[in-house]
């Protein structure tokens, strides 16, 4: 039975000197929890779907990452959740943006690709979709942690606006392979800190933060949403991949560059239904980790693991 997992848990400034070694084995031990989660479904013929699911929502429930709990403040302090997940095998694909009570953003989006007629839900709708599905409602204050707030004051304290803020944390998300052979991506995000005006970034946007096609790979992005949205990152990765006839890494590393040429950094995880599991990135580090059938185990932080 063959399959492959991978997830990241953002990228960014992510260097051994920022992390305290509480903050660097927090964060390992939650993408180990969260490569667990997934991979018992898989390992188990459960789907991909399924399992990106699963590995997501132990990351949003993580406050070491920026989604769920632990999710970054807008510019009044605020919380807002953006999540989108996609089927390879369907093209199927459901979203949410501008979230603030829903517990698991990731479990929302799933069911706007399930149980409604559309793709991406936004603000007081999506939650009111939320209640009419009987979601779990977060308790309040659940999303805030002190660290968050904390980032936030420094920047206001330096009146920078939402892109100048140092990115020690981001978005999770993961792209798994079945033993089917189908592939499913899935994305979640609190987006930036003090992002003001109803900010939406590449996370829940199908074709630019979460991708997925059986004819291709699945793909997760991090990084500089409006570049990646810019690029179509997601897509132009499956592109070069269906079209050109790039190998995954290839297709990966060539979209990366083109991010970058324009002015943007981050990162992306891939999988294909042949069972690549690799990711791609320009940034010092990116919360990362990957597992496949063959025994394949890996958890990596900076970018010389």
């Amino acid at each position: 039975m063959s399959w492959s997992l991978v997830l990241h848990g953002g990228a960014g400034s992510i260097e051994r000197h920022r992390l305290t070694p509480e903050q660097d084995a927090g964060a390992r031990a939650g993408l180990s929890r969260a490569l667990d989660a997934g991979a018992a479904i898989l390992s188990d013929g459960g789907s991909a779907l399924d399992a990106v699911e699963a590995a997501v929502q132990v990351l949003e429930d993580d406050p070491h990452f920026n989604a769920g709990r632990g999710a970054a403040f807008t510019r009044d302090g605020s919380i807002e959740l953006d999540a989108a997940i996609m089927d390879g095998a369907t093209r199927a694909a459901g979203a949410v943006a501008g979230i603030t009570q829903t517990r698991s953003p990731v479990a929302l989006a799933r069911r706007v690709m399930a149980a409604s007629p559309h793709v991406l839900l936004s603000g007081t709708g999506a939650e009111q979709f939320a209640r009419d599905q009987g979601l779990e409602v977060a308790p309040e204050g659940w999303f805030e942690t002190p660290e968050r707030r904390r980032q936030l004051d420094e920047m206001l304290s330096r009146n920078a606006d939402a892109f100048d803020v140092d990115m020690k944390y981001g978005t999770v998300g993961a792209v798994a392979r079945d033993a089917a052979g189908h592939v499913a991506a899935a994305t979640s995000t609190g987006g930036v800190t003090g992002k003001r005006w109803g900010r939406i970034g590449d996370s829940p946007l199908i074709g630019a933060g979460t991708f997925a096609d059986d004819r291709a790979c699945a793909v997760s992005c991090t990084g500089s949403g409006e570049f990646f949205i810019r690029v179509g990152v997601g897509h132009e990765i499956a592109a070069r991949i269906r079209l050109a006839g790039d190998t995954a890494q290839a297709a990966a590393d060539a979209v990366m560059a083109e991010v970058r040429a324009l002015g943007g950094t981050g990162g992306v995880i891939v999988t294909t239904p042949a069972g690549d599991a690799l990711w791609s990135l320009t940034t010092p580090g990116m919360y990362r980790a990957r597992a496949t059938a063959a025994g394949m185990r890996e958890v990596a932080i900076y970018g010389d693991e």
